[in-house]
């Protein structure tokens, strides 16, 4: 029987999750052992580094990315991504798959990302058993409908036995079943891309257009944006009105709600799933394996 639990428990619980997988899942962007595997199927190198973590080349992200879904049009890809600006995705994407085919890619992916993990926590960390154990119970009641590369991930479940590839692939399904799930919420609150990009920045405390630039849109996009989010009296001066802060909170509560399910699995099981991996996240950081992002600043996390 599920839970009744209040919108604030909901959003604290399934908010600390997000937070404690990021650096865990996230990683993958940013693993030198998965730049490497890029590499060698005709990608170009990582570009550089930034605050000591190596930044991801972009056909190579935006393709690894898409492969999760298997070898989609580019404009599917860059539909499913959302937030980012077509004008880069579908290029890079068709660029992409004049490479490897997907099922490579989503190997050279996923095994970076497990590389990159074995170098930092090790082959078998304290608690990883039953923390598969708890994360495939959060994931197991999780619909697909709306959630492209949610149910991309789940098609290619391959029940791995290697405890570090099971918990990677795990946690990036319930990484983008999020994801997916604040598509949807946004959509639905009549918001465009550039828009939530602004949005986000005044939530999480950001200047603006610094985080949603790397989204690869144009001043002339975002000034159209910011005059769209003051016509609806969400931003004035370059700040939050009281009616958009609220509506970008309302965005992140539905984005919640969508996780219910994962969190009434878990149950108060979640707080030694947090526990247990959080010192993980703390050890990629410091090893210059997750750059620090938007997932840092955002409110009740």
């Amino acid at each position: 029987m599920r839970r009744v639990i209040d919108d604030a428990q909901l959003s604290s619980r399934a908010r600390r999750l997000a937070a404690a997988l990021e650096p865990c899942i996230g990683q993958v962007y940013f693993a030198p052992e998965a730049h490497a595997a890029y590499e060698q199927l005709g990608f170009a190198p990582s570009p550089g580094v930034l605050n000591g973590v190596a930044m991801p080349d972009g056909p190579a992200y935006f393709t690894s990315r898409g492969a999760l879904m298997g070898q989609v049009a580019p404009h599917v890809v860059a539909a499913a991504f959302a937030v980012l600006n077509p004008d880069a995705v579908v290029p890079s994407v068709q660029y992409g798959w004049s490479l490897p085919d997907a099922p490579t890619i989503f190997t050279a992916r996923r095994e970076g990302a497990v590389a990159q993990l074995r170098r930092v926590v090790g082959d078998e960390p304290a608690g990883i058993g039953r923390v598969n154990e708890l994360l495939a119970r959060a994931e197991a009641p999780l619909r697909p409908e709306g959630r492209p590369l949610f149910a991309g991930l789940r098609t290619q479940w391959d029940d791995p036995a290697n405890p570090l590839t099971r918990f990677f692939h795990l946690g990036d399904m319930l990484r983008e079943y999020r994801g997916d799930s604040h598509t949807a919420a946004w959509i639905s609150a009549g918001v465009d891309a550039t828009e939530i990009g602004l949005l986000t920045e005044l939530y999480i405390g950001l200047p603006l257009r610094t985080y949603a630039r790397t989204r690869a849109w144009s001043d002339a996009q975002f000034d159209a944006a910011m005059a769209r989010l003051e016509a609806r009296g969400w931003v004035a001066s370059d700040a939050f009105t009281d009616a958009g802060r609220a509506a970008r909170e309302a965005i992140e509560v539905a984005t919640d709600r969508q996780l219910a399910a994962a969190i009434d699995a878990l149950g108060d099981d979640l707080d030694e799933l947090v526990e247990t991996i959080t010192p993980w996240g703390d050890a990629m950081r410091a090893a210059g394996g997750y750059v620090g992002g938007a997932g840092d600043l955002w409110p009740n996390r």
